[in-house]
């Protein structure tokens, strides 16, 4: 809220109440804005997006992944928030609010308590009962869904909330893009069975690409890994940044796109009838490379064994286990971490040391699980090795390696795809060549199923009496994350370049003249006529104004010029488009204005990109 220092008339029409000492919320004079521009970039600043956020006054960092929103900020956040809450309403959602600070008993009735790791914040309340910071809400949700959802006649429903979360991320970087206390739309869908679920995800599906339209951020969609949410069918809508630390893999051939952690190709296979085991010298062959070379054949008839760790959680009484987990993969091909931890059901994973992999009985550099005692160690075989055959593998003993090892025959393991995607790779829907790109998620889709409502006895009441789980669905959007892929998106040499769905305000008017009447009057004008504006009254050069009306970056400049408004005219400059110089009457401005800021909008909505999901059958 603004205190106004000007004359008012109770003839002057009030948007926002009638109260005289009360400047609306539409304007900001920048002689009282609370943040200050910068010029230099700040420490630390390492993408275009985030110096920029700092230098134009939108955030201030506090700690480490832990950001405040300055006045400018917050409202880009505050309008992308609306354009949210539309679009959530418009497909049924119903708006509430759930605390950030959560009894640890509902997250123990999951497991989630113990299963995830350290990124979740635990802490004791006065008397000693377990608490957790929320970095999610399926669990509170659920305990609300249990206590108010009894009969099949009280579904579907949808609820969103937009709420703060913390996730005590160990590598925040890049400003919003990565952090620790971050804010996030998330919604949920409760259904009486999967095709009221299907539904509420295919409106989920078409209604984030509305809303990541309608800010002008292009996204894609991709197949997703569901990671600690649960569930089997998840999406993640993608902006393609080099800042991004998500690999998409994408086919133009077919448009098949997926994450790295879950992408599939088409692999070769090389089955033949199997040869007699036989342990041959390789000297100084401890790589794959190099024992491929001594060999004179390909890596491809090679079978590379992988050592990891993998720390399993009892989700009932948080019991930690550690174990040695062993991939195994054809040579020319690499293992895909994710993949892997899922296929073991490992809550982590990390790389074995030496010493580890020797108490199992296995040699680096010489290593297999042939002859090996797996008792107490998970073995996951690719499938590129379970299916050929003869492969050459490791015989645990310096200098030496086995030909035609076969699995089944001479060793075995639980087979799954862990293989890792990689551009030029085979694609496994059309046989196209594949292609890799960076992205940040900007937000995801997830089908529950009844993976909480079972586990939490959420269960209603069907048109036969009978008591079933209630099936679920978890959707969520990064507000502060968009508003930082924004930034680098929409930015040139100068500063920032917002669109103007979520801008600060739409218009920067910057006075150059000596008459502060008329500049108050055209000011007062356009805010009556509902525009939003920045109004930089300071007494400053016109050279410093300019370079920060350019840092800023709203979407029209209107200046005012002692040579211009002698003619009645105004000087009007469109940000996004430098070259485009305008000049309208002071009789007609508003006008002219209304007419500006449709056309900015209608080009956000023409380059719209919609999709819809649909089940596979």
């Amino acid at each position: 809220m603004r205190v106004y220092h000007g004359e008012f008339s109770l003839s002057t029409p009030r948007r926002f109440g009638t109260m005289p000492f009360v400047e609306e919320k539409l304007s900001m004079r920048m002689s009282q804005l609370f943040s200050k521009t910068l010029r230099e970039a700040p420490a630390g600043a390492d993408n275009k997006g985030y110096e920029y956020l700092l230098r134009a006054g939108f955030i201030r960092q506090l700690g480490a992944g832990i950001f405040s929103l300055l006045p400018l900020g917050y409202s880009s956040v505050k309008n992308i928030e609306q354009i949210i809450r539309e679009e959530m309403d418009a497909i049924g959602g119903q708006e509430i609010l759930m605390p950030v600070v959560n009894p640890a008993d509902i997250w123990k009735e999951t497991g989630r308590f113990y299963s995830i790791d350290r990124e979740m914040s635990r802490f004791q309340d006065r008397v000693g009962r377990d608490m957790v910071l929320a970095m999610t809400h399926e669990e509170v949700v659920t305990d609300i869904a249990r206590f108010e959802i009894d009969s099949y006649k009280r579904m579907p429903q949808l609820v969103y909330q937009i709420q703060t979360k913390w996730r005590d991320d160990p590598r925040p970087r890049a400003g919003l893009i990565r952090v620790r206390e971050f804010t996030m739309k998330d919604s949920y869908s409760f259904d009486t069975d999967q095709a009221g679920l299907d539904k509420q995800y295919a409106a989920h599906y078409l209604a984030y690409f509305k809303i990541f339209g309608r800010t002008g951020l292009s996204t894609i969609v991709v197949g997703a890994d569901s990671g600690m949410m649960g569930g089997k069918i998840s999406h993640e809508y993608m902006y393609l940044s080099p800042i991004g630390e998500d690999t998409i893999i994408t086919c133009d051939a077919c448009s098949y796109t997926a994450n790295r952690q879950v992408a599939a190709f088409r692999k070769e296979y090389f089955a033949e009838e199997m040869k007699e085991l036989e342990k041959v010298h390789t000297p100084e062959c401890p790589t794959i490379e190099a024992l491929a070379e001594y060999l004179k054949i390909s890596t491809k008839l090679t079978a590379k064994a992988v050592f990891m760790v993998g720390t399993f959680i009892d989700d009932t009484n948080g019991e930690e286990e550690q174990r040695l987990v062993v991939g195994v993969i054809r040579g020319d091909l690499e293992i895909e971490e994710n993949k892997l931890q899922n296929a073991a059901k490992a809550n982590a994973l990390r790389s074995a040391h030496s010493e580890e992999i020797l108490a199992a009985g296995i040699v680096p550099g010489y290593g297999s699980v042939i002859g090996i005692r797996q008792d107490k160690i998970l073995v996951i075989a690719d499938d590129s090795v379970a299916k050929s055959n003869n492969l050459v593998a490791g015989a645990n003993e310096e200098g030496y390696h086995y030909l035609n090892s076969n699995f089944a025959r001479d060793w075995n393991g639980t087979v799954a795809d862990i293989a890792s995607a990689q551009s030029g790779y085979a694609c496994s829907e059309c046989g196209g060549t594949l292609k890799s790109s960076k992205g940040v998620e900007v937000g995801n889709i997830f089908q529950l199923g009844t993976r909480y409502s079972e586990s939490m006895d959420c269960y209603y009441q069907d048109e036969n009496g009978i008591q079933k789980p209630v099936i679920m669905g978890s959707y969520g959007i990064g507000v502060g994350r968009l508003l930082a892929c924004l930034a680098e998106e929409y930015h040139d040499e100068l500063g920032l370049n917002l669109p103007i769905t979520v801008a600060p305000y739409q218009v920067h008017l910057v006075s150059l003249v000596k008459d502060a009447e008329i500049a108050e009057k055209i000011y007062r004008t356009l805010i009556d006529a509902g525009i939003t504006v920045l109004y930089d009254d300071r007494k400053e050069s016109a050279g410093v104004k300019f370079a920060d009306a350019d840092l800023i970056g709203l979407p029209i400049r209107i200046t005012l010029g002692n040579r211009s408004l002698k003619e009645g005219k105004v000087e009007v400059k469109v940000r996004s488009n430098p070259d485009e110089q305008l000049s309208f009457d002071l009789a007609t401005l508003v006008d002219k204005m209304r007419v500006l800021i449709k056309r900015l909008e209608n080009q956000i909505t023409d380059s719209m990109h919609l999709e819809e999901w649909k089940p596979e059958k």
